[in-house]
């Protein structure tokens, strides 16, 4: 059954599964023993519902597009009534959820199994999955290094072959840094696209938003359609493509204006081999028919960065008293260094501060889009390195809070943009590392506009396909 799951996305173990050539409940089982074999050296389950899974079965699978297919939920902000959702944070050890994401009854409805959660670190606040309650999430291509984060663990699953796709969400880069780390496709949608409630329609002011990692584009295409869309108490939504997102994988993209950005923002260093990857990816490109020109919008880093501490640090800082005064849990004696430093800048901002940050960012949004009148997409690298060695920009680290907070920015100062402005971005797994690592390459598209980046990725899928570029794990 490995060899299944091996050889097939999830559009095509659907497909079996309802061609009576699978049941589902050998594909869950399939999952599980692989879940349960590789965890111990790549640490990537944090939670196991495989009793959930196996009840759900029994009762009868709702007939969608990914009927019998498994799938792991990510380990933050994202429940099912009455199981554990702990959120990679001491915290929130033991905390079951009272109601059912959204999302994750859109899920079910499309007929995924939900088997489990995956690893993410603290709060979801780094580019890495590594934390205290959990440990260290390991790179399935080499287990020195990080898998990403902050959806980490999700990425490893699916780069581990565990399953063919897994819930991811990003408010700072925390799908594509993934993807790139572990060489898959991450699709971060747009602001608005894919709900997140029903406790709360958005998270950070705005910033974080859900989806998943693939190793096809056809899955996140047809993903986005069984998930997408407003729900109660939506303040904004995402307008809707002509056709299914689907239906765009396999459309020609037409001739596109590239930007290339190959310097970051802020100016700071990216390795020669992240670079090499973007221009890499724009010659490939300009091979397809695309016209292809060095470009950047000009934005003010100092004030986007002020802008997006913000509206972080204050909602940690919220929920984090919440919490506390709900439970009497101590937040010094559970959390990690560099979430508790989150949490007591949070404390300092005033109504005004958050007042000019979501003006800042408005301005950015309309500084991008003002530039991505003359542009259809930005291409970049994903990350300024290929993956870290673990340790370095965890959330217990040997430096103080500035240090880190530089760390964490050179290593990703591509990817918080689109956060900022709500756009929709995909990291492509176009390159690898003379060190045998995945390097990822960034697609930045207009505000609604998924369906013209689904176009390119499948354009750039069959022009140098991955699939079958996976890492190497001897059972």
């Amino acid at each position: 059954m490995d060899d299944v799951i091996d050889s097939h996305d999830a559009m095509g173990l659907a497909a079996l599964v309802k061609a009576r050539k699978v049941s589902p409940s050998e594909l869950l089982e399939a999952s599980i023993a692989r879940a349960e074999a590789l965890n111990p050296r790549f640490n990537f389950i944090a939670q196991r519902h495989y009793d959930h899974a196996r009840k759900a079965i029994a009762a009868g699978l709702p007939q969608g597009p990914f009927t019998g297919v498994p799938w792991l939920l990510k380990d933050l902000n994202t429940y099912l009534a009455g199981e554990l959702t702990e959120g990679g944070s001491r915290f929130y050890k033991g905390y079951r959820a009272s109601v059912t994401s959204t999302l994750a009854s859109r899920i079910q409805a499309a007929g995924f199994v939900i088997f489990g959660k995956t690893t993410t670190p603290e709060y979801g606040l780094t580019g890495t999955t590594e934390n205290k309650l959990t440990g260290d999430t390991r790179n399935p291509w080499n287990p020195a290094h990080i898998s990403g984060g902050s959806s980490g663990g999700a990425a490893v699953a699916v780069a581990a072959a565990v399953l063919p796709a897994a819930h991811a969400t990003d408010g700072g880069g925390s799908i594509r840094i993934p993807a790139s780390c572990c060489g898959l496709f991450g699709l971060k949608p747009s602001r608005g696209r894919v709900p997140a409630g029903p406790l709360k329609t958005e998270g950070w002011g705005g910033l974080s938003t859900h989806h998943a990692v693939t190793w096809s584009v056809r899955d996140s295409a047809a993903i986005l359609d069984a998930t997408h869309g407003v729900e109660p108490g939506s303040r904004y939504g995402a307008p809707t493509p002509d056709g299914s997102f689907l239906s765009q994988v396999t459309r020609s993209p037409g001739k596109l204006r590239i930007a290339l950005m190959v310097d970051p923002f802020a100016h700071s260093p990216v390795d020669p081999e992240c670079a090499e990857a973007a221009r890499a990816a724009a010659r490939l490109c300009e091979s397809l028919g695309h016209h292809v020109s060095e470009a950047a919008p000009r934005l003010d880093v100092a004030a986007l960065g002020f802008a997006s501490f913000v509206l972080i640090g204050s909602a940690v800082a919220a929920d984090i008293a919440d919490r506390a005064k709900a439970t009497g849990i101590n937040p010094a004696e559970t959390l990690e260094p560099i979430t508790l430093a989150f949490a007591e800048y949070g404390k300092t901002f005033t109504a005004m501060d958050y007042h000019r940050a979501n003006d800042i960012l408005q301005n950015a949004a309309i500084t991008l889009g003002q530039f991505m009148q003359q542009y259809d997409v930005i291409l970049s690298p994903t990350l300024a390195a290929p993956p870290l060695k673990l340790g370095q920009i965890n959330l217990s680290p040997d430096c103080d809070f500035q240090t880190w907070g530089q760390r964490a920015a050179v290593f990703s100062p591509f990817t918080q943009i689109a956060n900022m402005t709500g756009q929709p971005g995909m990291s492509v797994p176009l390159a690898m590392s003379q060190g045998g690592l995945p390097i990822g390459v960034q697609f930045l598209g207009r505000y609604g506009e998924e369906a013209l980046l689904l176009r390119l990725a499948g354009q750039l899928e069959r022009a140098a396909p991955w699939a079958a570029r996976r890492p190497k794990i001897v059972s």
